[in-house]
């Protein structure tokens, strides 16, 4: 199967009703898990969020990179990637930021009076606003697998064991003609992201055969990947895909991302539902925190699959 051949299902979440046996709520269910099955990520469709607060989120995120660098290195964090990312020789072309307890208005504001000493309450307001409403569907994608497996009873531990990050990025087009990579190879280690970006395309997935593929979300839709948290919770039966970011062309690309991330202290572990002669338990429980730490020692980075490395059973 040729790459261009690849497109990621696209599955529609607007004016979906939240109640079991509906026929669209089934049928959006099985596509859900479908997709992330065999892809580990897909684009969705979600009308609750209007085209103007969309905009105004990526004509924030553009102010913001233009922001001088001492502004942004005050986005410090002692969590990796949750703080201030650029400059790096590996990936020149990346810059980023993230918010941390992103629901929290505190946290907005805080992060929105480091950046701009004289405040900025459009950015806060828009910021909150996008990330309430893009958790709302992080909350129906995680609850529709739930209920695919039978697990609804593990919901509300589910959805609490979790608080939100926002990255907000920023690749820079390059300086030659030739494409160049924006950011590295990479499985997110989180439980689920939700990205939104600008018209311009970079985002590259790997499928399970191992060809690369470009995502081409429309303007209107947000692409949702399964990380490795989801992979090893559900013992393996979603996949957490590899994908990466190249650059090519004159303009710069922005994208957005909701990042649904174990609490510290949280223990990650497969239900014994998910268990079983065909299913044998794939990872020792663990601590999310305490992994992302391994995975950045030399042992980690060296591993071909540092979560396996880390904890497998």
């Amino acid at each position: 199967m040729g790459s261009e051949t690849i497109k990621l299902p696209i599955i529609n979440f607007s004016e979906l009703k939240q109640e079991s046996k509906n026929p669209s709520w089934e049928s959006v269910k099985n596509q859900v898990r479908f997709a992330l099955q065999e892809f580990g990520c897909f684009e969705a469709t979600f009308d609750q969020i209007h085209r103007n607060l969309r905009d105004s989120v990526i004509e924030g995120s553009r102010q913001l990179f233009e922001l001088p660098l001492q502004n942004k290195l005050r986005n410090s964090s002692n969590k990796r990637y949750h703080g201030y990312i650029g400059q790096h020789a590996l990936v020149p072309l990346y810059e980023s930021l993230g918010i941390d307890d992103a629901l929290d208005l505190g946290s907005i504001e805080s992060f929105t009076n480091l950046m701009w000493s004289e405040g900025n309450p459009d950015f806060s307001k828009n910021i909150r606003s996008f990330a309430e409403q893009l958790s709302e569907l992080d909350q129906i994608v995680r609850k529709l697998v739930l209920e695919s497996f039978g697990l609804e009873k593990y919901m509300d531990e589910h959805i609490e064991s979790t608080n939100y990050l926002v990255r907000v990025q920023k690749y820079d087009s390059p300086k030659s003609h030739e494409t160049e990579l924006g950011l590295t190879t990479h499985t997110d280690k989180n439980m689920v992201t939700i990205l939104y970006q600008n018209e311009v395309n970079g985002l590259e997935v790997q499928a399970k055969d191992g060809q690369w593929f470009v995502v081409e979300p429309s303007p209107d839709s947000f692409v949702v990947m399964i990380g490795q948290a989801f992979h090893a919770w559900t013992n393996g039966r979603l996949h957490s895909a590899h994908h990466r970011v190249m650059m090519k062309g004159s303009v710069a690309r922005y994208s957005i991302g909701l990042f649904s991330v174990p609490k510290e202290g949280y223990i990650i572990k497969s239900p014994e539902e998910m268990v079983d002669e065909k299913h044998p338990l794939l990872f020792k429980p663990y601590e999310h925190f305490e992994f992302v730490k391994f995975f950045y020692t030399p042992e980690g980075l060296k591993s071909s699959d540092a979560l396996k490395a880390y904890c497998g059973a």
